[in-house]
């Protein structure tokens, strides 16, 4: 039986310190679903449609991750998807609350589902999708934080050059 798990999020924009969960992830289950939430209480820069085709883009070389959009409770979409597991990142202890709370909370809502902390690489430790843009905005380097392709969107949303968003 494959082992499925879950790795919900706004992604607004994708990081690498995203992809860096999903390539630790896959070392653990055979497929990974990137569920994209549309978000509309954190006013995503980016549309749904726009952050699903940047995600596409950026794994489009990894087999066993798959990307959605879902717009429900995250342990129904799960189920619905014979997901056994929901991953959460955690770069610091600042992180851990609230997503105890979240943990705590799917599990009360569905006992079948575990949720899985993972820790990123170092180098991402630091990163936020908050941080990208507010760099981005000012017209300031993303590369090396980002996939090429969302530091592209992300020169073109703000209509800076892309010279200092690669």
């Amino acid at each position: 039986m494959k082992r499925t798990a879950i790795y919900p999020g706004t992604f607004d924009p994708m990081t690498n310190g995203h992809i860096d969960l999903i390539q630790r992830g896959l070392r653990i289950f055979d497929t990974v679903i990137v569920a994209v939430a549309p978000s509309p209480k954190k006013q995503p820069l980016f549309s749904l449609e726009e952050r699903l085709r940047m995600i596409k883009d950026a794994l489009k070389g990894y087999k066993s991750v798959r990307v959605e959009a879902f717009n429900c409770l995250l342990v129904d979409y799960a189920s619905s998807r014979k997901g056994i597991a929901i991953i959460r990142g955690l770069r610091a202890v600042s992180d851990f609350e609230y997503e105890l709370q979240m943990a705590l909370m799917n599990r009360r809502l569905s006992h079948d589902i575990e949720t899985v902390f993972m820790m990123p690489s170092e180098e991402y430790t630091f990163l936020t999708a908050t941080m990208v843009k507010e760099v981005a905005s000012f017209g300031g380097p993303v590369n090396g934080l980002v996939p090429e392709s969302v530091a592209t969107a992300l020169a073109e949303k703000f209509g800076k050059t892309g010279n200092n968003a690669e």
